[in-house]
């Protein structure tokens, strides 16, 4: 664990130690690594893999384990990040409401700035995307304007999670 340039350690997840943090990147670059493979890389027993796991499963440190499917291969080959906003603030309920089962949005952020959420959707192609813009997001009365960017590449999608203190957080680097 990186130390704080006070010299004590950092609160950054400080109530994980490094075989917790060791087991976590370990999951997640393959939730399908068995205990045993786990234990072997940690230097602990199966026993003692399935306790930690557990242990970060109850604390809620592991929400879930997760198959990461091919956008290209199922044909979504549109990614979208979409603006919402509005002046009501009466429009949220509803708004949310609308976009919580939707399995075309991957995320939905509520934001600052100008805008009210940020939406991240994929959809086959652009003419889904309208549909999915005249029924989904436009469809919820009270939303007054939206801004559509289009991702034509990604040069990096994650959905890992840093485990270390960044460098950059370091005072002295």
């Amino acid at each position: 664990m990186s130390i704080a340039a006070s010299g004590h350690r950092n609160h950054w997840m400080s109530d994980l130690d490094d075989i917790d943090r060791k087991l976590l990147a370990l999951l997640q670059e393959n939730g399908r690594t068995s205990y045993a493979e786990l234990g072997k890389a940690v230097g602990l027993a199966v026993s003692s893999v399935n306790d930690r796991v557990r242990k970060l499963q109850d604390r809620g440190v592991i929400e879930g384990v997760y198959a990461a499917l091919s956008a290209e291969a199922l044909r979504l080959d549109l990614l979208a990040i979409i603006f919402v906003g509005w002046t009501d603030p009466a429009t949220e309920a509803p708004f949310l409401a609308r976009v919580a089962d939707e399995p075309s949005i991957l995320e939905c952020h509520h934001v600052t700035g100008a805008w009210n959420y940020l939406l991240k959707v994929r959809t086959h192609t652009t003419r889904d995307l309208e549909a999915f813009l005249a029924a989904i997001v436009k469809g919820v009365p009270g939303v007054q304007r939206t801004e559509t960017l289009i991702v034509l590449s990604s040069a990096k999608e994650t959905f890992h999670l840093p485990l270390e203190l960044p460098a950059w957080r370091n005072p002295r680097a």
